[in-house]
C-alpha cells in the first residue's frame, strides 16, 4: 500500500470499530491521517485511545467535531487527498426508537462530505455502506445488483446515503467509491454486536443468552475488511463503483455461537433471551455476499477464516478487564 506513503488522509468515524483499524493500517502505510472524532465532554477517543500513545504527532491529527455540522466536515476534509467516510450511527435496534437521529447523521452526513469532496476536489472518496441494504436474500450469494430492501430505519438511512453518493457521481463527477462490508468483527468490536457479546458471556458470565440464533450472515474478519477499505482507495478505474466485502460463506447465528462455546471450553446451552430479537417482519434471515467484483478488480479476497477470527478475537477479550455485567444487552 505504498500509494498512501506521504499522502493525506481524512478518516471520519475514526474512534469507531472498523475506524480505528482502518487508521492505524493507514498509519502503518505511511500517511498522514486525520481522524474525525466526535466532540464529546469526556474528550475520550474512543477506540483511538491506545493508538494516539503509539502514532508519531506528526502523522495522526485528531479532529473533534460532528459529521452533521457542515463546518466540522469542511474543515476535515480541507487538503486531504483521501477520504474515507465511516462516521455513522449503526445500532440496528435503536433505530427503531429514534429514526431522525439515524436520518440526519447517516443521510446528512454523507451529503456534507459529498458536498466538500466536492467543493476542494478531493482525489478520492472511499463511502461506507452495509449489506443490511440487501435485507434478507432473495438469492445466495448476493452480489452487488441484489435488490435493496430496508427492513429496518437503519438500512433505509444507508440506502439513502448510498444513493446521494450514486448522485453526486454521476451529477458532479465526485470520484467516490461504495464499500458494502457484510458482518465484519474482531478486536475492538462493540459488544452490542452478537460476536463480543457471545464471547464475553462465554467467558465471564453464568449462562449464555442471545435472541434468535437461525439468522445467517457472513462474518468477515476486520483486518479483511481493512485491506478491501486499502484497495479501494488507490485502485483506478473502480469510481462510481459498488463493491462487496465478504467471505461468501454463510453460518448461522446458532452456529457461531457454539463454535465460541467449543472455543471457550462451555459446556452449557444457549439460552433465548426475547428481548434480543427484532421486530419479527424486521429481521434479516440471510446475508451471504459474491465477493467476485472486488477480487476481479483488485485481487482482494479474504484470508482469515472463521474459527482463526473468532480465537483471535476470544484472546483479545481475555487480556481485558470482566465487565461489570458481561453480556448486558445494550441496544
Amino acid at each position: 500500500m505504498g500509494k498512501y506513503a506521504g499522502k493525506n488522509v481524512l478518516v471520519t468515524g475514526a474512534a469507531g470499530f472498523i475506524g480505528s483499524h482502518l487508521t492505524e493500517a493507514l498509519l502503518s502505510a505511511g500517511a498522514n491521517v486525520t481522524a474525525l472524532v466526535r466532540y464529546n465532554s469526556r474528550g475520550s477517543n474512543g477506540l483511538l485511545t491506545s493508538l494516539t500513545q503509539k502514532a508519531s504527532p506528526q502523522s495522526l491529527s485528531l479532529l473533534r467535531g460532528d459529521i452533521t455540522d457542515i463546518n466540522s466536515v469542511d474543515t476535515a476534509v480541507k487538503g486531504q487527498d483521501f477520504v474515507f467516510h465511516l462516521a455513522a450511527l449503526v445500532a440496528i435496534p435503536y433505530s427503531y426508537e429514534a429514526p431522525k437521529s439515524y436520518l440526519r447523521t447517516n443521510i446528512e452526513g454523507t451529503l456534507n462530505v459529498l458536498e466538500s469532496v466536492r467543493k476542494y476536489g478531493t482525489k478520492r472518496l472511499v463511502h461506507t455502506s452495509t449489506s443490511e441494504v440487501y435485507g434478507s436474500a432473495l438469492y445466495v450469494p448476493m452480489d452487488e445488483t441484489h435488490s435493496l430492501q430496508a427492513q429496518s430505519p437503519y438500512a433505509a438511512s444507508k440506502i439513502a446515503a448510498d444513493k446521494l453518493v450514486e448522485s453526486y457521481c454521476r451529477s458532479f463527477d465526485v470520484p467516490a467509491v461504495t464499500v458494502r462490508p457484510f458482518n465484519t468483527y474482531g478486536p475492538g468490536q462493540s459488544p452490542r454486536a452478537v460476536i463480543p457479546v457471545t464471547i464475553q458471556q462465554a467467558l465471564w458470565s453464568d449462562e449464555i443468552r442471545l435472541g434468535a440464533i437461525h439468522p445467517v450472515r457472513d462474518m468477515t474478519f476486520v483486518g479483511d475488511t481493512v485491506r478491501g477499505f486499502l484497495y479501494l482507495g488507490v485502485k483506478e478505474g473502480v469510481e462510481s463503483g459498488t463493491f462487496n466485502l465478504g467471505t461468501g460463506e454463510g453460518h448461522s447465528i446458532g452456529d457461531i455461537a457454539n463454535r465460541i462455546r467449543e472455543l471457550t471450553g462451555r459446556k452449557d446451552t444457549i439460552q433465548y433471551d426475547p428481548d434480543r430479537t427484532r421486530p419479527s417482519a424486521s429481521e434479516v434471515d440471510r446475508l451471504v455476499s459474491d465477493h467476485s467484483r472486488i477480487t476481479q478488480m483488485c485481487g482482494w479476497k479474504p484470508s482469515v477464516g472463521l474459527d482463526e477470527g473468532l480465537q483471535r478475537t476470544i484472546d483479545w477479550f481475555r487480556l481485558k478487564e470482566r465487565p461489570k455485567n458481561p453480556g448486558e444487552y445494550r441496544k
